[in-house]
């Protein structure tokens, strides 16, 4: 019977997620990993990498999974678009022109990006809409915390739920990011009336739920035509 696994390549395999991903998918029957991808070329908890100047170099794949930095996004886009693949992208702080980059290549392949892969956070996205749209004249807060390390902020789980809200309510919410500890992530939206207030709140404790939701979307991606696919539309729809 031939092998019908999903074939991973994991690019920004040495980062905390990258790691995450090459563990779990390695304990998924479902996929295998075709190859990792990180900026040295040294090998990842006993995984042979590529470096990432010979991105084009990796072996057949059919998604390439990106959580690396937004320097590294375009080889990886570029890559897909090549070999007709899809593409998982969970990493953040990219420009407008590599969103808009990243629109324009779903025409041609199957693409998915998301700032959080956990399943709490696309229910989320549909709760800050609902309240956001109905509660129109209510002031609106994204508060998020993260780990001391985390470079962005706004984080870009904030800055996404924020565009749910603003397409509810025709106006974005305001931010405050705090950085402390070893926090995986939580995310606040504060909805504040007059003498009433509406939390909705999701708390990572674990970084391996990302790594799943995003191995779970892998799984579910591969083989599906063209397009710009939501988190929640591949895992919950």
């Amino acid at each position: 019977m031939a092998d019908t696994r999903i074939r991973l390549l994991i690019h920004g395999a040495s980062g905390r997620m990258g790691r995450a991903v090459l563990r779990l998918a390695a304990a998924d029957a479902r996929v295998e990993i075709a190859g990792a991808v990180n900026r040295s070329g040294n090998k990842v908890d006993g995984v042979r990498a590529l470096p990432s100047e010979r991105l084009s170099a990796a072996l057949p794949f059919d998604v390439l999974v990106d959580f690396s930095q937004p320097e590294a996004f375009d080889a990886a886009l570029e890559l897909c678009l090549q070999r007709g693949t899809a593409l998982v992208c969970g990493t953040t702080g990219l420009s407008n022109a590599q969103r808009a980059a990243m629109a324009s290549a779903s025409a041609s392949i199957p693409l998915l990006w998301a700032a959080n892969f956990s399943v709490g956070v696309a229910v989320m996205h549909e709760l800050v809409a609902r309240a956001a749209g109905a509660l129109p004249g209510w002031e609106c807060h994204l508060v998020e915390t993260h780990h001391a390390h985390k470079r962005d902020a706004p984080s870009g789980t904030a800055l996404s739920l924020g565009e749910s809200i603003a397409n509810a309510r025709g106006a974005p919410p305001q931010y405050l990011s705090l950085r402390a500890g070893d926090v995986v992530g939580e995310h606040l939206a504060q909805f504040t009336g007059h003498g009433e207030r509406l939390e909705l709140i999701h708390r990572a404790t674990d970084r391996d739920i990302f790594a799943r939701g995003a191995i779970e979307a892998a799984a579910r991606i591969a083989g599906r035509g063209p397009g710009l696919y939501s988190l929640g539309r591949v895992l919950l729809g």
